[in-house]
C-alpha cells in the first residue's frame, strides 16, 4: 500500500513555526496534502498520532557512514534517531574517485578513519558507488560530498608539497565529474594529510570548480585548538574569493587552555555574513570528539604516508623529538599537542583492530598503558604498528559552555559526526545525536524550544545541500517524516554507546515506514540524492 493518513499530529513543519494540529496524507512518496480530518478510503493505511509529533525526516549534516552503508544497508541506529538523510564525504574522506593508481593509497587512507576498508569497498566514481548502494538497496537516503583526499591520492599521492598547475587541473577535472554526477559538494580535511598539504592555490582552484556547479565547500578547518581564529579566516579567504557557499564541519574550540573562543568564533561568523559571505556550520551535542590514534601526532610526520611514519619512527632520535612534543608541545611541530591539551586520561580507546589488545576498548590510554606496565606514547606506537595507526579514540576536551553557544547559534545545524566501527565501543552521538538534541537539550537543558530542535536538523541542512524537496512538512515534498513522542530522548551513553534511542514510533522515507510502531520493517526505500 502506498498511501498513508496520519492523522491529529502535532505538526512540526520544520521551519521553527509553532507545531498546528493536523492531518498528513502520504501517497506514492509525496506529501499529498495537510489539513483537518482528511477523508481516508479503504486503500489507506490510517496511523492514529495519539498526540506525538510528527516532523521532516532528521538530515544528519555531518557523519562518516560512507562504508558502513555498503556493509549494513538498513542503518538502525540511524533509522531509530528519526534520520531519513545523511551527507557523507566529509572531512576530506570519501570512498572515490579512485584511479588505478591511487586505489591502494585511497583503500589505506580510508582504513586509518573506519577501519580496515575492502579494495571492492574504493569506488572509480560516484556513479559506481551509487550503482553499488542502489542495487542493494538503502534504508535512508544519502548525498555525498566529494573528499578532497581522494583527489589528492589520484593525482600526486601522499606528496607534502603544494601541487604544480597540471596537478590542480587533473584535481579539477576529477572532482568536475564527480559534481556532474551529483556530487553534494567538496569536502576539505585540512588537518588530515594529504588534504592538510593544500594550499590556498589549489584549493581555491577547487572552490571555483564547486561555485561553478551551485554547489557546497564543507571543511574540516587547519585548527580547533589555539589557532581556531587563524583557520577560520583560512576557509573565509577561501569563501570570500570564490563566492561559494561553506559550511564550517563541527565548530568547536579543543583543549582547556582554548575554552572560551566559540563566542568570538560566532562573532566572526556573523561578521562574514554581513560581509556577504554565505558561511553555516555544523556539530554534534556532546563534549567530546572522537578521531583516530594518527591525529595525536603532527601531520608532518605522514609525509609519504604510513610507511613512511613507520620508518621516522624506528629512528630513536625523531622518537625521542615526538614523545616530547606529544607529551608536553613545543616548537618543533606546528599546531598543539591534543595529549599536552588534554592528557593521556582524556584519551579514550574506542576501536582496536587488534584481538589481544581488545580488551582494552572503553579505557583510557593512560590506564590502558598502566595495565601493560608500558608508557603511553609507546602503547600508541605499539597501535601504530601493530593497528596499523586505525586504533579508534575519544578525545573529552571541549567545554559545555562553548558547546551551548554553538548549538544555540542560529546557523548551526545537527550533524553527528559518527565513525561507526562493528564490534567497537564508538562515541555515543552516532547512536544519540538526534533525539538528545530533540530530548534532553531541548527539554531538560532548555537550549531551544522544540520547533526550533527541529529546524536545525531538518530544514537548514536541506537548505544548505540543496536539497529542495526534504527538510519541510510540505505538500508536493518527499514523504520523510519522523513521529515521536515529547519524551524522546538517547540512550547512548560513553558506557554504553550502542543503545539505541527510544521515543520514535515512525519513520518514512520516501513514503515506506522503515519504522512502524517501535519496529524496523526491513523496506529499504532511500536514494542516492
Amino acid at each position: 500500500m502506498d498511501r498513508t493518513l496520519i492523522r491529529g499530529a502535532r505538526i512540526i513543519d520544520g521551519t521553527g513555526a509553532p507545531w498546528y494540529r493536523g492531518d498528513v496524507l502520504v501517497s506514492q512518496g509525496k506529501i499529498a496534502r495537510i489539513g483537518i480530518n482528511l477523508a481516508s478510503d479503504g486503500d489507506v493505511a490510517v496511523v492514529d498520532a495519539a498526540e506525538r509529533y510528527l516532523a521532516p525526516g532528521f538530515i544528519d549534516a555531518h557523519c562518516h557512514d560512507d562504508l558502513i552503508f555498503l556493509r549494513e544497508p538498513d542503518r538502525p541506529e540511524k533509522a531509530f534517531q528519526g534520520v531519513t538523510s545523511i551527507v557523507v564525504g566529509n572531512c576530506s574522506f570519501s570512498l572515490y574517485p579512485a584511479l588505478p593508481s591511487s586505489r591502494e593509497h585511497l583503500r589505506q587512507h580510508f582504513s586509518g578513519l573506519l577501519g580496515h576498508t575492502h579494495v571492492n569497498e574504493i569506488f572509480d566514481d560516484l556513479a559506481a558507488y551509487q550503482e553499488r548502494l542502489e542495487d542493494q538497496g538503502i534504508a535512508i537516503n544519502l548525498v555525498s560530498l566529494v573528499g578532497h583526499a581522494a583527489l589528492r591520492l589520484g593525482v600526486m599521492g601522499h606528496d607534502r608539497r603544494p601541487a604544480d598547475q597540471s596537478e590542480i587541473d587533473a584535481m579539477c577535472a576529477l572532482l568536475d565529474r564527480q559534481l556532474a554526477q551529483g556530487a553534494a559538494g567538496l569536502s576539505l580535511g585540512l588537518v588530515y594529510p594529504p588534504s592538510a598539504f593544500a594550499d590556498i592555490t589549489e584549493m581555491l582552484a577547487l572552490a571555483g570548480i564547486v561555485r561553478r556547479h551551485g554547489k557546497v565547500l564543507a571543511a574540516h578547518i587547519r585548527s580547533y585548538e589555539a589557532g581556531l581564529m587563524t583557520a577560520i579566516d583560512e576557509f573565509s579567504d577561501i569563501l570570500r574569493q570564490s563566492r561559494v557557499a561553506g559550511l564550517l564541519s563541527h565548530l568547536q574550540s579543543a583543549g582547556r587552555p582554548n575554552w572560551g573562543q566559540i563566542p568570538l568564533a560566532i562573532g566572526r561568523l556573523e561578521e562574514l555574513r554581513d560581509e556577504g559571505v554565505d558561511i553555516s556550520f555544523d556539530m554534534y551535542p556532546y563534549p567530546a570528539g572522537s578521531t583516530w590514534i594518527l591525529q595525536l601526532l603532527p601531520p608532518v610526520t605522514m609525509d609519504g604516508g604510513l610507511e613512511a611514519l613507520r620508518r621516522r619512527l624506528a629512528d630513536p632520535q625523531a622518537r625521542t623529538v615526538l614523545r616530547r612534543w606529544v607529551n608536553e608541545g613545543g616548537p618543533e611541530f606546528e599546531g598543539q599537542s591534543k595529549v599536552s591539551l588534554i592528557g593521556w586520561q582524556n584519551v579514550r580507546l574506542s576501536a582496536v583492530g587488534i584481538e589481544n589488545l581488545k580488551h582494552l576498548e572503553g579505557t583510557d590510554m593512560e590506564a590502558a598503558a598502566a595495565s601493560l606496565g608500558i608508557d603511553p606514547f609507546d602503547l600508541m606506537l605499539r597501535f601504530i604498528d601493530e593497528d596499523e595507526g586505525q586504533t579508534g579514540i575519544i578525545l573529552f576536551q571541549l567545554d559545555e559552555e562553548d558547546l551551548q553557544c554553538a548549538c544555540c547559534n542560529r546557523l548551526y545545524m545537527a550533524g553527528s559526526d559518527g565513525l561507526p566501527r562493528p564490534g567497537s565501543k564508538p562515541h555515543p552521538r552516532a547512536y544519540g545525536t538526534f533525539p538528545r538534541v530533540a530530548g534532553p537539550i531541548r527539554r531538560d537543558r532548555k537550549w531551544f524550544s522544540l520547533e526550533d530542535a527541529v529546524r536545525r536538523m531538518t530544514s537548514i541542512a536541506a537548505q544548505r545541500f540543496s536539497l529542495t524537496d526534504r527538510g519541510l512538512v510540505r505538500p508536493g515534498l518527499a514523504a520523510d517524516l519522523v513521529l515521536f513522542e515529547d519524551g524522546i530522548t538517547d540512550q547512548a551513553t560513553f558506557e554504553n554507546s550502542t543503545e539505541l534511542a527510544t521515543g520514535i514510533s515512525h519513520v518514512w522515507v520516501n513514503g515506506q515506514a522503515i519504522i512502524a510502531d517501535g519496529v524496523q520493517t526491513g523496506a529499504r526505500p532511500g536514494k542516492v540524492i
